[in-house]
């Protein structure tokens, strides 16, 4: 992890939430059809099936995996099993806008657990440009009125996006703390496809007790078999991808503003399917942002 940040490195955190935008939209808009956790484990099933012909040999007897396996089985836990299927839940009660914007705390958490447990320390710098990402994400909120954000009402859905928001602060500290073979590294599918395959056991762990306790139903119809298709693609194999990558080149607690583009895209989105055009606000918030993202990454002279 090198700490600093490209234009391909940018490109790379940029892309990441606008496609976990879009995954707040399809989650919202499949929520009828499918159980959270259910559609969890299908996606990452989908996603698995799809990495198998790239990351296959990872899971062979011998590989490098398996001595390492508790650190993949830990990934695999916050990144995959917890971190998605907490939004999806989310989601049954709460508003892709909405998800997303309380994931907005992601500056703070991130930086809280590097500083709790993995020894980092936590620049003026980083903290002003928490203040400016966060009030980007309020201007989106409120829609250019500050009024409105007294009529913000929280619901269950909110506090399980909090629950999912510190486990994918652990996961991507996690992400730069290398105890495995640069071999393994070096190949994205491979290390990719390590921790989905054990994600796919926890969510389906988690899909086994939800269908156990509450017996709920799967409604196939296009749209949900089109949303299996984007969800497992998408904000799955290349967001995390690219995440990854970025994390790695940038490190978490800068990576950590750009996940405060996704309550915009996701607004952007929202309007897109609504046939609204972009407001004002939306660009202030863009700036504003950007700007958090600027100062937090920029080095002491």
């Amino acid at each position: 992890m090198n700490s600093r940040l490209t234009l391909h490195t940018a490109f790379l955190l940029t892309l990441a939430p606008m496609l976990w935008a879009g995954n707040a939209i399809v989650g919202r808009l499949v929520h009828d059809l499918v159980p959270p956790m259910t559609l969890n484990f299908l996606r990452w099933l989908l996603a698995l099936l799809i990495l198998l012909p790239l990351a296959g040999p990872v899971f062979r007897r011998g590989s490098s995996l398996w001595p390492h396996w508790k650190r993949f089985a830990v990934l695999g836990l916050l990144g995959v099993g917890m971190y998605n299927a907490l939004q999806y839940l989310a989601l049954q009660s709460s508003t892709p806008i909405n998800v997303t914007l309380v994931a907005a705390g992601m500056p703070v958490w991130m930086m809280a657990t590097g500083w709790l447990f993995f020894g980092a320390a936590v620049t003026r710098r980083q903290m002003i440009g928490a203040v400016l990402s966060i009030g980007g994400v309020l201007v989106v909120l409120a829609r250019g009125e500050w009024n409105h954000l007294l009529e913000l009402r929280l619901v269950a859905g909110d506090l399980f996006m909090i629950l999912a928001t510190i486990a994918w602060s652990l996961y991507s500290w996690l992400l730069t703390r290398t105890a495995e073979p640069s071999s393994l590294r070096a190949d994205w599918a491979a290390f990719l496809g390590a921790q989905v395959g054990f994600g796919v056991l926890w969510s389906g762990a988690f899909a086994a007790g939800e269908w156990a306790l509450l017996h709920p139903a799967i409604h196939w119809n296009g749209t949900l078999m089109a949303a299996l298709v984007y969800v497992a693609i998408g904000p799955a194999i290349i967001a995390f991808r690219c995440w990854g990558a970025g994390v790695q080149q940038a490190g978490p607690a800068i990576a950590a503003f750009f996940s405060n583009l996704t309550p915009l895209f996701a607004a952007l989105l929202s309007s897109a399917f609504l046939g609204e055009p972009p407001h004002v606000y939306h660009g202030i918030a863009f700036l504003l942002i950007v700007g958090g993202i600027v100062v937090s990454s920029r080095r002491p002279a």
